[in-house]
């Protein structure tokens, strides 16, 4: 394990909707400084966006859009040291909320990043919507500094805040909005044949902050041709989120 990477989430399993695969998991992550900004979308605005076999997952009748800057550490395969320069860089996810077979996940419109190895890799091997950013994050004890602007052709995609945590951190109940937007242990997506597949995740709950955010640019749904609703995002914090992922699988 990485230096920092606590193995113990491993262990943590009593809160899992699903037991973890029964196969040996494949790399490493951690997620810091994250801000999960949500807005409520009405779903016929989505459904059209997501792969026919994947059913859009709404809370009280409405599909929401997530934009979520963070940092991302630890990323290595099993048994692999990080090396500087590949495991440590900036993301940031448009994403909204589908389930198959009855298990929730996550499905990303786009995902940003500051590495260009890692965007060809995610590519190459899960057929993600990745791009390379440049992008800049400063984060001091009170706030993040958050920056990025994809790289290459328009309609450029580019987001710029300040946020930070505005409370005391809280695990999200089940059946809360909140544990909706946030408790999720897969993503969905295709191959390029169209074929569906499943990536399972394993973490530990999300420690959420209510938070605070000055968005000062933010054109990512834009770019995915989704409008936002003129309306002020619900805000939440995480300092930090351990998880390994496996494989994907077809479903």
């Amino acid at each position: 394990m990485h230096h920092d990477f606590n193995s113990g989430i491993l262990e943590e399993v009593a809160h899992r909707p699903w037991p973890m695969p029964e196969r040996p998991w494949v790399m490493t992550q951690t997620w810091n400084d994250l801000l999960f900004a949500h807005w409520p979308i009405a779903p016929e605005g989505l459904v059209r966006r997501i792969p026919p076999r994947f059913e859009l997952d709404s809370f009280d009748g409405r599909a929401w859009l997530g934009i979520v800057p963070f940092r991302m550490t630890n990323v290595a395969p099993r048994a692999v040291p990080v090396l500087p320069g590949l495991s440590e860089f900036p993301e940031l996810n448009v994403r909204t909320y589908v389930r198959v077979g009855g298990r929730p996940g996550v499905y990303f419109f786009s995902l940003d990043a500051a590495s260009a190895i890692a965007v060809r890799a995610a590519r190459m091997v899960l057929n993600l919507p990745y791009h390379t950013a440049v992008m800049r994050v400063t984060a001091d004890r009170d706030s993040v500094e958050y920056r990025s602007r994809r790289a290459g052709e328009p309609p450029v995609a580019s987001f710029e805040a300040t946020y930070a945590p505005a409370a005391p951190p809280f695990s999200p109940r089940p059946g809360s909005l909140e544990y909706f937007l946030t408790e999720r242990y897969c993503l969905y997506a295709t191959r390029r044949n169209g074929h569906p597949y499943r990536l399972e995740i394993h973490h530990p709950p999300w420690p959420l902050q209510p938070a605070s955010a000055e968005i000062r640019t933010n054109t990512m749904a834009d770019a995915t041709g989704i409008d936002l609703p003129d309306t002020a995002p619900l805000l939440h914090f995480a300092k930090r989120q351990d998880m390994v992922a496996w494989m994907p699988e077809e479903i």
